[in-house]
C-alpha cells in the first residue's frame, strides 16, 4: 500500500513539473533543435509609460541607456537590411545618444541579470527591469514553483551571439527586438530534489527574441524588457 501511495505522489510531482516546464518556456523561450517558426511577440503598449517602467539595472556601474556622449553613431553594420538601417537612423534621430553596439552591449547585461532573477525567483530584482504585463507573467510562474515546492535551476553557461534582428518607434516609443543565442543548462527538481525534467550535464542552445522599448519623451534613457518570444 506504502508502494503504491509513493508511485502516485512520483507521478503527481511530475505533472506538476510537467505543467511549469511548458509555462517557463512559453515565458523565457525554447531550445532550437529543428525548423521552426517565430510565435507572435506579445505587443508593446506605451502610450502611458512612467519612468517606474523604465529599466536600470541593479549592482551595474553603468546602466542600460544604449549609448553615451562619445559620438560614434555607425550604422555600417546595418546597411545590407534597408528596413533595419532605417528604423534604427529614425530612433537616432530621436535621440542622438543611442549607439546599436552600446544598446546590445547592455541587452547582454539585462539579459543574464533577468535570467538570473528569474531562476532565483528574485521578484524585486525583476520589476524595475520588466513591462508591466512581462512581470505579471514572470511573477506568476514564479508564485506556481514557490506553491509547489518546485526548483528551477537555470545555469547560463554562455551568450554565443547577440544581434539586433528588427527595430521600429510606434506610440512615441522605441522599440528594439534583439535575438540571444545562448548554452544553457536548465533543471527542474522536485521538493526532494530529484530531477523531474532536463540534464544537469547537458548544455542545450536556446534562442530568444526579446523587445526592449524605451519612450522618447522619458528623460531617463535606460530601456525596459516589454515582450519576449521564441523559436517553436
Amino acid at each position: 500500500m506504502g508502494e503504491g501511495f509513493q508511485f502516485i505522489d512520483i507521478i503527481f510531482f511530475a505533472m506538476i513539473a510537467a505543467f511549469l516546464v511548458l509555462r517557463l518556456r512559453s515565458v523565457l523561450g525554447r531550445r532550437d533543435g529543428h525548423k521552426s517558426q517565430l510565435r507572435d511577440r506579445f505587443k508593446a503598449h506605451q502610450d502611458d509609460q512612467s519612468d517606474d517602467n523604465v529599466a536600470e539595472l541593479p549592482d551595474r556601474s553603468k546602466s542600460f541607456s544604449g549609448g553615451d556622449d562619445s559620438g560614434n553613431t555607425s550604422l555600417e553594420a546595418y546597411e545590407d537590411d534597408e528596413q533595419l538601417y532605417q528604423a534604427l537612423s529614425e530612433i537616432m534621430e530621436i535621440d542622438p545618444r543611442f549607439q546599436p553596439e552600446k544598446f546590445l552591449s547592455g541587452s547582454r547585461m539585462a539579459f543574464e541579470l533577468i535570467l538570473g532573477a528569474y531562476a532565483q525567483g528574485d521578484s524585486e530584482t525583476l520589476k524595475p527591469l520588466l513591462s508591466p504585463e512581462v512581470y505579471a507573467n514572470f511573477t506568476q510562474v514564479i508564485r506556481e514553483r514557490e506553491h509547489t515546492s518546485i526548483t528551477l535551476e537555470d545555469t547560463l553557461v554562455g551568450i554565443k551571439s547577440v544581434e539586433i534582428v528588427e527595430a521600429f518607434v510606434e506610440d512615441k516609443a522605441a522599440n528594439i527586438n534583439v535575438k540571444f543565442v545562448s548554452e544553457q543548462i536548465n533543471v527542474t527538481r522536485d521538493e526532494n530534489g530529484d530531477v523531474v525534467d532536463g540534464d544537469p550535464n547537458a548544455v542545450v542552445n536556446v534562442v530568444d527574441f526579446w523587445t526592449f522599448s524605451r519612450h522618447t519623451k522619458s528623460h531617463d534613457p535606460n530601456w525596459t524588457l516589454v515582450a519576449t518570444s521564441s523559436l517553436d
